[in-house]
């Protein structure tokens, strides 16, 4: 029986993958979660052998809660997502995440692709991943994209270097140098730009 945590913020999904994953005689939701946080707990809770997250979801995203249960637990992540940015698979690929599939995908082919990563094979949706090597190459460092990402979820310079332990100073120089690269008249635009193309 291959065990599954699964997590989505939307409901109506959340509950339909559920309930079409358990018709399958070899896969078992042991428990499901509407966030982020709570996705990370279960999966250090039940310690499943496959975790099925959505990429959108509060309060950061799939990958983060990812990067997080495989620092912890000795699991397999897929990803699922209704809208694939270029560089959200980069990203994903990065983390050691195992599977990226669109929302689209239906029950019995997402129950494969389960499978596949449960038994330690990777799988890319083949549409995603071409995508993926046509978009543009992330100029930012990992700073850089520490202070966007914050901004983008709207925290004010002063809140994010709290967060991130540093000078409002030299979240101001990082921000700056992200703008610049960028190519972008604010702080705003270039949080918008990075996450359109996948980066945060």
């Amino acid at each position: 029986m291959i065990r599954i945590v699964l997590a989505d913020d939307e409901h109506l999904i959340r509950g339909a993958l559920e309930a079409l994953l358990g018709l399958e005689e070899d896969l078992e939701v042991v428990a499901s979660a509407d966030n982020g946080t709570d996705a990370v707990r279960l999966a250090q809770l039940h310690v499943p052998d496959v975790c099925v997250l959505d990429l959108e979801m509060p309060p950061t995203d799939g990958i983060y809660a990812a990067e997080e249960i495989l620092r912890s637990v000795a699991t397999r992540v897929v990803i699922v997502t209704r809208h694939a940015r270029p560089g959200v698979l980069r990203r994903a690929l990065t983390s050691r995440v195992s599977g990226f599939v669109p929302k689209s995908t239906p029950a019995d082919q997402l129950a494969e692709v389960i499978r596949d990563v449960a038994a330690g094979r990777r799988y890319v949706d083949p549409d995603i991943a071409a995508s993926a090597l046509t978009g543009e190459s992330c100029p930012l460092t990992a700073r850089e994209l520490d202070v966007l990402r914050h901004g983008h979820q709207g925290a004010s310079l002063q809140t994010i270097a709290r967060e991130l332990h540093l000078a409002p100073g030299t979240v101001r120089n990082y921000v700056s140098s992200a703008m610049a690269k960028l190519d972008a008249p604010s702080r705003h635009a270039a949080a918008a730009r990075a996450w359109e193309q996948g980066w945060i």
